[in-house]
């Protein structure tokens, strides 16, 4: 890192930023699905593959709710 330039070191960071925002993101969306069933800190401490599992579950489900017309709230 210290022979990078300022502008390289700033995308970077910046990159760095949007990836812990999309992983938030991930999570507070998979805490919301569960509706309580899962707290914050228990889904920060899931694996990567079982995030992506239970986000995969909330895509599939969405989808059904979005198919057959049923609420999902």
């Amino acid at each position: 890192m210290l022979s990078k330039s300022d502008s390289d070191i700033i995308k970077y960071l910046k990159e760095f930023e949007n990836a812990s925002k999309n992983l938030k993101f991930e999570i507070m969306k998979i805490c919301w699905f569960m509706r309580g069933g899962m707290s914050w800190q228990e889904a920060l401490n899931l694996s990567p593959d079982e995030r992506a599992i239970a986000a995969q579950l909330v895509k599939e489900n969405m989808d059904t709710a979005k198919k057959t017309g049923q609420p999902f709230f």
